[in-house]
């Protein structure tokens, strides 16, 4: 599948994230042609920090697969990983990693620095801006949503 269809299936977890009343960030792992891992944000509902589409992702994937070395994996979201999110990827090695929308604000793939070029042993190949637009408009809606609420009040 290319990567364009896989982003997609993290943008249809990024909905539901939005559907939910969470920041719509979708994520998924692939592992060969199959699905392993998938997260969509939760912070809100699990009142927990580590609650981000990533995290969720890649614990499922190391459950599913029954390791944590993810070095044949990739790696698809919606939103550019924030720092605590790209530690993770690489710790878990995963091999590589997509991203929709850039994160200008926690990016840590280049949108206020990015981990993946700094001397860690495990680099994983890097590819931004997949499905760009449709990320970035889903979050655009979502928070336009969210300004519009408390102009109401």
């Amino acid at each position: 599948m290319e990567r364009e269809s896989w982003m997609r299936l993290a943008l249809e977890l990024a909905r539901r994230a939005g559907e939910e009343g969470e920041v719509p960030v979708g994520c998924v792992v692939v592992c060969g042609e199959k699905t392993v891992g998938r997260g969509w944000n939760r912070r809100e509902q699990m009142q927990n920090a580590l609650g981000h589409a990533e995290m969720m992702a890649l614990d499922e994937a190391c459950r599913t697969l029954g390791r944590w070395r993810l070095g044949d994996c990739r790696l698809f979201v919606t939103l550019e990983p924030c720092p605590m999110c790209a530690g993770a990827i690489l710790n878990a090695r995963v091999g590589e990693v997509c991203y929709g929308a850039s994160d200008l604000e926690y990016g840590a793939c280049g949108g206020v620095i990015n981990l993946f070029e700094e001397a860690f042993r495990h680099r994983p190949r890097l590819y931004g801006g997949v499905l760009k637009q449709e990320c970035s408009a889903l979050l655009s809606t979502f928070f336009a949503g969210l300004r519009g609420q408390h102009e109401e009040k």
